[in-house]
């Protein structure tokens, strides 16, 4: 008879149930703990590049600036506007070179939370072996 105490059947499904929806809050749990320290260490990896390309773009710039007017100075008297043209002449290669560099490297570069990504993909896979689908 049944005296309103759930069945043995009964609590094997809800424990079953609880155990499966612990389960994925730990599954969801970690993966959002992954992806939040790849966002972290992406964030830190984007502010040192843009320090040091700051950095290496002011430092380079005056370099620039002084070679420049060196070498105006040097060719005032004889060939003024064959140094400033070879000047923009240099200037104009070496920012094609680096726009090109910068291209490549755009589309080359890895896909971000990449790692989240695989372990995502490894979790459905597993849950597809699991439930038999």
């Amino acid at each position: 008879m049944s005296d309103g105490t759930p069945s043995a059947g009964a609590q094997g499904l809800s424990g079953a149930l609880a155990r499966l929806s612990g389960a994925l809050v730990d599954f969801g749990r970690t993966r959002l703990e992954l992806a939040s320290v790849e966002f972290a260490e992406e964030r830190e990896r984007t502010f040192e590049r843009m320090l040091l390309l700051v950095t290496a773009a002011l430092g380079f710039g005056f370099a620039l600036l002084a070679a420049s007017a060196f070498v105006v100075v040097w060719f005032w008297d004889t060939h003024r506007l064959v140094a400033l043209g070879a000047i923009t002449v240099a200037y104009a290669l070496v920012g094609i070179v680096a726009a090109v560099r910068l291209r490549d490297r755009q589309r080359n570069a890895p896909k971000p939370f990449a790692a989240t990504l695989a372990e995502l993909e490894r979790d459905r896979d597993w849950l597809r072996e699991r439930l038999g689908k």
